[in-house]
């Protein structure tokens, strides 16, 4: 007899879907929208409908395995999980013992957005091993780092009351690859009259779902930003009153937006004058108003100073206060953990290396050098091959024979292919977890629903065994699977309430709640900062905020994009769901270099190239191309990917990732 199950979806991604998984005879058979969200709507995206070929899938890692042949080539054999949890402590108590526990780099990304499968268990781990810390830098570093140090990340508006505003501006994200939820709402909103703009190098949206789209050149939604401030405050729109009660540091905000009038603005964005106007002008004029800020404007060395300008949009015009007015980026600060009380105070306060740069860590390019080096790497929920900037140096690194690497994933990744020690893990309808939304209010509790395949472990038992094995005798080390949920859910405020182990060990939902039923900024919540105020300059910018800085290349015209697609969670189900990598081109970009849709082309600059088939299409502006991200190395035809492309430099805010920033030519492939 089938049975059907209930859990949460723990991908990155920020509606957290509830799930309803069917299983027959021990196996998955279906997997559907559940009934425990309303925002999950009845509908899931078609990557985690398809999530049992990963569990299922030929590349599914089920045994703890070794290397037996040179590194890259994939050549592994069968060993017990006591050889390897021996083997990996043993080697890292050698490295340790020579060269210092810093020598140690976890890496680690997400794979998984659950509370036991990330920062939990395995930071007590490294920790006690003293190892270096990695600095998450890939995503959602400088928009993180801003809106805490503006409004202390409050939350933002709900996806059920978009449909309330009367303008609303999706600026540097595209919902129907990510936050497909949100979607409905979007075309209610317009169904009921609103002015949706969307702000984006590529058109994501037809004609009939926005009444805007502004194709931004990469990294110049600041100058945008500024030019809009400039017009407002120039024609003396702004709410002063508001400001003066609600914000600190304004100045410095209104003294850069001063040196931008629109033609130069528009020489800068590529946009016309007309449009930035009609955008001002609507946004000024309606009430309420919305703006969606997504994590794609931050991919640039200006990315994090656009944050703080566009963040700071809502209260120069006062557009909070009533439902469906203000903005939205990360609304999990309604949620607040505390794992230290979960796990005791951890002494880890070891160097921190940007995981960013981490083809230059491993490949000695720091100047000056690693002290000390990089001796001994593990990689788990990521898979840094395809998604890390500068992708030759990651693998000239990953390469050396000196470095001891492990890899903890569910399948044999890109990254899997280097390791000297491969172990199993758990997908999520196999193990327990607990999951905190970023985009809607709720903590879904993850149950499985089948048993581990083969010998996966889940994360919290595999470096609870690490610890147990190298005679720690922290608690957290001895706890088993019941208990681990429980102290998390304990460890949790979601709004004004404590965590509900028992419900979420049952695949259930708890809600955040408010007032009003969803939150409203500056009416149900208020800044989080210590004062209250809204901070307009925060130092997160550092020396010159607002600043902009242009990316300029003689020999590289082309400005490379590589945004998410709709079917990868940034590189994972890589190993059925993205067959062959494409690039994509505005037509006259092609016919200039006389190249046709379908031609094998060359996409390439100082780092590297890739070689792929091309896709002439007028979704992306004169002067980009655009190539996913997180597609895997099979799927181009010389196995690199778009992250080859990438530069390793860093965003002055938070060390974000500048993949933007990336400049490339393409040619027609010999």
């Amino acid at each position: 007899m089938p049975t059907v199950h209930s859990t949460f979806c723990p991908l990155d991604c920020p509606d957290t879907c509830s799930l309803s998984v069917t299983v027959e005879d021990g196996r998955i058979a279906e997997i559907a929208a559940g009934d425990c969200h309303p925002m999950t709507g009845g509908f899931i995206c078609s990557k985690v409908r398809d999530f049992g070929r990963r569990v299922y899938h030929e590349d599914r890692l089920l045994h703890p395995m070794r290397r037996v042949g040179p590194k890259g080539e994939g050549a592994f054999e069968r060993i017990s999980w006591d050889d390897a949890i021996a083997e990996v402590n043993g080697r890292f108590r050698d490295i340790a013992s020579e060269w210092g526990g810093e020598a140690i780099l976890p890496y680690n990304y997400g794979g998984s957005n659950g509370l036991l499968t990330d920062g939990f268990i395995d930071d007590l781990y490294f920790a006690r091993l003293g190892a270096s810390r990695i600095q998450k830098t890939l995503c959602a570093g400088p928009t993180t780092a801003v809106a805490m140090a503006m409004y202390g990340k409050m939350p933002g508006v709900a996806y059920s009351d978009f449909p309330a505003a009367k303008c609303i501006i999706l600026w540097g994200v595209n919902p129907k690859a990510s936050s497909i939820h949100l979607v409905p709402f979007l075309r209610e909103a317009k169904r009921l009259g609103a002015f949706i703009v969307a702000v984006d190098p590529r058109r994501n949206f037809s004609d009939h779902e926005v009444d805007l789209h502004l194709p931004v050149l990469p990294g110049a939604d600041l100058p945008l930003a500024l030019a809009m401030i400039r017009l407002w405050d120039r024609a003396g729109l702004l709410e002063r009153t508001f400001l003066k009660q609600h914000t600190k540091g304004i100045e410095p905000l209104l003294d850069r937006a001063g040196d931008w009038p629109l033609e130069r603005a528009a020489s800068v964005t590529g946009l016309k004058e007309k449009d930035i106007e009609l955008l001002s002008e609507r946004y000024v004029e309606a009430s309420p108003a919305v703006i969606r800020v997504g994590w794609g404007l931050e991919r640039n060395r200006n990315g994090g100073q656009a944050v703080a300008a566009i963040l700071a949009m809502p209260a120069l015009l006062n557009k909070f206060g009533v439902r469906g007015g203000g903005y939205t980026l990360s609304n999990n600060g309604a949620i607040r953990s505390r794992m230290s009380e979960v796990l005791g105070t951890t002494d880890w306060k070891t160097r921190t290396i940007n995981m960013s740069q981490l083809g230059r860590a491993l490949a000695d390019e720091f100047d000056p050098p690693l002290a000390p080096p990089v001796k001994a790497l593990f990689v788990y929920n990521c898979n840094p091959v395809v998604t890390v900037p500068d992708q030759n140096a990651v693998i000239r690194g990953l390469l050396r024979d000196d470095l001891f690497t492990v890899v903890f994933d569910q399948v044999h990744t890109d990254s899997a292919a280097y390791a000297d020690i491969l172990l199993p893990a758990t997908t999520f309808l196999e193990h327990d977890d607990v999951r905190v939304s970023y985009g809607t209010y709720v903590v879904g509790g993850i149950s499985p629903v089948i048993p581990a395949r083969g010998e996966a472990r889940s994360n919290p038992d595999v470096f609870a065994a690490l610890g147990r094995d190298m005679g720690w005798d922290d608690e957290p080390f001895h706890w088993d699977t019941q208990h681990y949920v429980r102290k998390v859910a304990d460890g949790l405020m979601v709004g004004e309430t404590r965590g509900d182990g028992e419900l979420l060990e049952q695949g259930r939902a708890q809600w955040c709640e408010y007032p009003d039923g969803t939150p409203i900024q500056f009416r149900t919540v208020r800044p989080l900062t210590r004062d209250g105020k809204i901070e307009m300059t925060p130092a997160e910018l550092g020396t010159a905020p607002y600043r902009f800085d242009p990316v300029q290349s003689d020999d590289y015209p082309l400005a490379l994009i590589s945004p998410a697609t709709a079917r990868l969670v940034s590189s994972t189900l890589g190993e059925f769901n993205y067959d062959e990598l494409v690039v994509t081109i505005h037509p006259a970009d092609a016919s200039e270099r006389e190249i046709k849709d379908g031609d094998e082309v060359r996409v390439f600059n100082d780092l590297g190239e890739v070689v792929c088939r091309v896709a002439v299409r007028s979704s992306v502006r004169p002067g980009v191309v655009s190539m996913p991200k997180g597609a895997w190395r099979k799927s181009s035809r010389n196995g690199a990917t778009s992250t080859a492309l990438c530069p390793a430099d860093v965003n002055v805010v938070a060390g974000g990732a500048c993949f933007n920033d990336a400049r490339v030519e393409i040619s027609r492939a010999a």
